[in-house]
């Protein structure tokens, strides 16, 4: 029997796209924050319809929401690896923890910018 690791081609796509979906699935289940975001971009992808006057500035709007998806699911893909390893404090976990941290607030900070940006030059500018 062939060993999934060594599937290529569809199959490999088919598996790996398998893997993805779990992982979602997964992250919206047990990540809180991760649950909050999407109900956020459940929100703000819409109105990038309406803020964005053209595609670049749609992408751009939608892409902050996905990029703070993206860097949230790494966090949390760290926490759980962290907390895999053991329950104890450790000051490279709890770094390791922060700096994930640090990530999620950088693009969180990054959309907020984004988004005010082009609404301010939208609606005032």
């Amino acid at each position: 029997m062939k060993s999934r690791s060594r599937d290529t081609g569809f199959r490999h796509l088919v598996y790996s796209t398998g893997y993805s979906l779990k992982g979602l699935v997964a992250a919206f289940r047990n990540e809180a924050a991760f649950r909050q975001e999407v109900a956020l971009c459940v929100v703000l992808v819409p109105l990038a319809y309406w803020i964005g006057e053209n595609p670049i500035e749609w992408l751009v709007l939608v892409g902050s929401c996905v990029f703070v998806l993206i860097v949230e699911l790494l966090n949390s893909a760290v926490e759980t690896v962290v907390d895999r390893i053991g329950p104890e404090h450790h000051e490279l976990s709890g770094r390791a923890k922060d700096i994930g941290s640090a990530a999620v607030m950088l693009a969180l900070g990054m959309a907020a910018v984004t988004w005010g940006l082009l609404a301010y030059q939208k609606f005032l500018g």
